[in-house]
């Protein structure tokens, strides 16, 4: 969604998550095995992948091997970085987006002659771009997942 304001132009943009290749999601239920109504917590769990590792010998599954065995760059980035405990935590994501919007933004031409401005948020990643000529554009970029 986009709207108009003053001075600018506001921007929300609604972001899915997709679990990588031996990963994937699922919605916290109550106990009743329902999903609860608001906000449930989003479980990351392994799959196993040993069809593939058999197939195409391009990666080891997750699930079956132990994490000693794995090379550094196969272990989960996802469940390092992205979670707490086995979780997704919007934190987490929200702080690593922000990452890769700001090292995208250097590379960007417009980055030499507008301003970048975090604003403050735990639960998405905000960011205000001002003109030379005083222009504003805000975006917020909101994480989900799909059931």
């Amino acid at each position: 969604a986009w709207s108009v304001q003053e001075n600018g132009i506001a921007y929300c943009l609604l972001v899915f998550l997709r679990p990588p290749p031996g990963h994937s999601f699922s919605l916290e239920q109550d106990t009743t095995g329902q999903l609860p109504a608001t906000h449930p917590r989003v479980h990351v769990e392994l799959e196993c992948t040993c069809s593939r590792e058999q197939l195409l010998g391009d990666s080891l599954c997750f699930l079956h091997h132990p994490e000693d065995k794995l090379q550094k760059d196969q272990i989960s980035y996802l469940l390092h970085t992205l979670c707490t405990h086995s979780c997704l935590d919007v934190e987490k994501i929200a702080c690593w987006a922000l990452l890769l919007v700001r090292v995208a933004w250097l590379l960007l031409p417009q980055s030499h002659h507008w301003q970048f401005t975090v604003l403050p948020s735990s639960h998405s990643c905000r960011f205000l771009l001002t003109s030379p000529s005083r222009m504003k554009i805000c975006t917020d970029m909101i994480f989900a997942v799909q059931q």
